[in-house]
């Protein structure tokens, strides 16, 4: 499979907005079936963090008050990704906020996202559930630290990857890609067996 930057936001809330903003983001480039490159920084866009976020993500108001700015982190974190085809688990939020960062550094997203959730809704229907932790423990991954830190998420939902990836394999699909994945995610978990026979 070729290079995908797999990426996790931690945010103060859901929907970004003038009173919602990532605080932390954290991308691994996952190449060869490995994490060869890493990039994570808090960042500070000026707001508070709400109390039950920050029980959540162990991210508070202070330690922002010393992270870099947030347009300083976009920027660099937008020249490690380039052009690198995206994956995120529940890719929707994480999209909406990459899309929206850019946004207010005046750049934009050229690539598709892929969503490791949306693929182990399908190929992994036997889970719990399709919570990225969840799926971690159910399929025996490594455990990369603590959840809801973005570079910890981040490796989850790389390893998570491969895992799916190995899974398609087993299923006699040869040639898996990003282009796949993103194919896959939109074909409805009942027709998945029918969709894989295309792919043989």
């Amino acid at each position: 499979m070729e290079r995908i930057a797999v990426i996790d936001f931690e945010t103060t809330g859901i929907s970004p907005g003038a009173n919602c903003r990532a605080t932390e983001v954290a991308v691994v480039m996952l190449e060869r079936g490995r994490i060869v490159d890493r990039y994570q920084s808090l960042m500070n866009a000026g707001l508070p963090v709400p109390a039950f976020v920050a029980s959540l993500t162990g991210i508070t108001t202070a330690m922002l008050r010393s992270a870099p700015p947030v347009a300083r982190v976009m920027n660099e974190v937008a020249e490690f990704v380039g052009d690198t085809p995206m994956l995120a688990h529940n890719a929707s939020f994480d999209q909406k906020f990459w899309d929206y960062e850019l946004a207010q550094i005046g750049r934009s997203r050229s690539q598709r996202f892929a969503c490791s959730m949306l693929l182990a809704r399908r190929l992994m229907p036997a889970a719990p559930n399709h919570k990225l932790g969840t799926l971690t423990r159910w399929a025996g991954l490594p455990d990369t630290g603590t959840a809801h830190r973005a570079m910890a998420d981040a490796e989850m939902a790389a390893n998570l990857a491969q895992h799916l990836a190995g899974q398609l394999r087993e299923q006699g699909v040869s040639a898996v890609s990003h282009q796949l994945f993103c194919s896959l995610q939109k074909v409805p978990a009942a027709k998945i067996a029918e969709a894989l026979k295309t792919y043989r």
